[in-house]
């Protein structure tokens, strides 16, 4: 067996751009060296234009929606969005499957190694069992804040909990859907079922409406939950945003994943560091522009040291299944984030936050992460990502 060695304009290693090393990789894909160009002969050498990278980790994504792609209407908010989501039904199961086969290919084509899936059925559970990529499977539980449903939704859910694979690196977990719709009791049930040492996902802060909600019973969620025949009278108001209610109600022994955070501030970040250090914050950049015409302020997160990592949602409120589409998206929107610092939120932080950092994230010796070359030049002073193309190595 012969190690192959690979080099570029740039390496991403240690969470910034270097120049003039080489890696050394095993035909298993382990990182066995990294050594100084000058160290071997250029012949030996594999040389690439732009910049290798780790594989990207792709925290949030709804493969099952797979099938959905270009159904639904972009810049509705969020509530129409909901409104048009459930109202595709009877779509041929031959369709469905294939379009989850397509998924994770496409997912697998554009360098994602690890992918932690939102699931509310067990139609991905076959596609994962073979896949290339790892996949944390977030089993997703809603009772739409009715106390009274929590326990045949828990059963419910834990039907399809067993049904997903957990072989391999797989892994899986049950969560809470949102806060505006997991009632006490359900969050009870999940935090009761899964170990300390699992990640959670929930989705927070997507629109303005959560906060509004929680915050004095205000806005479309009340009218949102009446069209759905589900009462509201004994919902109280915290005066607090709707990530307070996420706090009082996780498990903080849990790596929590926050996704979205569209409406989410410094001090709603700041809140929820201090309750659980082991906090991360899925991004997912081209979802929010397709349903809320919006960005998080990536700026407070910066300023509060929040470990950030990135998703694609699914391709209901997405374009594609690109983690590098992403980065491009906020390299176009919000310019003053560093492409390194971006490429860190796909790569590290989300191993960390799936807990596959001990072979995944990072170009490191000994560690499996996947090798991907990206198109990365230097202008000036900063680096800059010139399109999405991808090649895994």
């Amino acid at each position: 067996m012969t190690n192959k060695l690979y080099t570029a304009d740039y390496l991403f290693i240690d969470k910034k751009f270097v120049t003039d090393q080489v890696i050394v990789k095993d035909t298993f894909g382990k990182i066995v060296d990294i050594i100084p160009s000058n160290a071997v002969e250029d012949s030996q050498v594999i040389r690439l234009k732009g910049a290798i990278i780790p594989g990207l980790i792709n925290t949030h994504c709804h493969l099952e929606l797979s099938h959905m792609k270009g159904k639904v209407d972009t810049g509705t908010s969020l509530l129409p969005f909901l409104n048009n989501v459930v109202s595709f039904r009877n779509i041929d199961q031959d369709i469905i499957n294939q379009a989850i086969i397509d998924g994770d290919l496409e997912m697998y084509k554009n360098g994602i190694m690890a992918v932690g899936d939102i699931s509310n059925k067990a139609d991905t559970a076959m596609v994962k069992s073979k896949s290339k990529i790892a996949y944390y499977t977030f089993v997703e539980n809603f009772d739409f804040l009715q106390d009274t449903m929590a326990e045949s939704t828990f059963t419910q859910y834990k039907d399809v909990f067993d049904q997903q694979s957990d072989i391999g690196h797989n892994k899986k977990s049950m969560v809470p859907h949102a806060p505006y719709t997991v009632s006490k009791s359900l969050f009870e049930k999940i935090k009761s079922f899964n170990p300390d040492q699992c990640t959670i996902s929930v989705h927070n802060q997507e629109t303005p409406e959560e906060n509004m909600l929680f915050m004095a019973k205000t806005g479309q969620f009340i009218d949102f939950y009446k069209r759905f025949g589900f009462s509201m009278d004994t919902f109280e108001p915290m005066g607090q945003t709707a990530i307070h209610y996420l706090l009082q109600n996780l498990n903080r022994n849990n790596k929590v994943l926050f996704v979205h955070n569209t409406t989410t501030t410094k001090a709603d970040i700041e809140a929820a560091q201090i309750w659980n250090p082991k906090v991360y914050w899925a991004s997912c950049p081209n979802a929010n522009l397709y349903i809320e015409n919006r960005l998080p302020n990536y700026q407070s997160f910066l300023d509060s040291n929040a470990k950030v990592t990135l998703g694609t949602d699914s391709l209901t409120s997405n374009w594609q299944l690109s983690i590098i589409d992403e980065v491009l998206a906020i390299q176009k929107y919000c310019s003053y984030v560093p492409l390194e610092v971006c490429l860190q939120w796909a790569t590290i932080n989300g191993a960390e936050a799936l807990s596959y950092d001990d072979f995944l994230g990072s170009i490191t010796i000994g560690k499996q992460p996947g090798l991907v070359n990206i198109d990365v030049e230097k202008r000036a002073d900063k680096y800059v990502l010139k399109s999405s193309n991808v090649q895994v190595i």
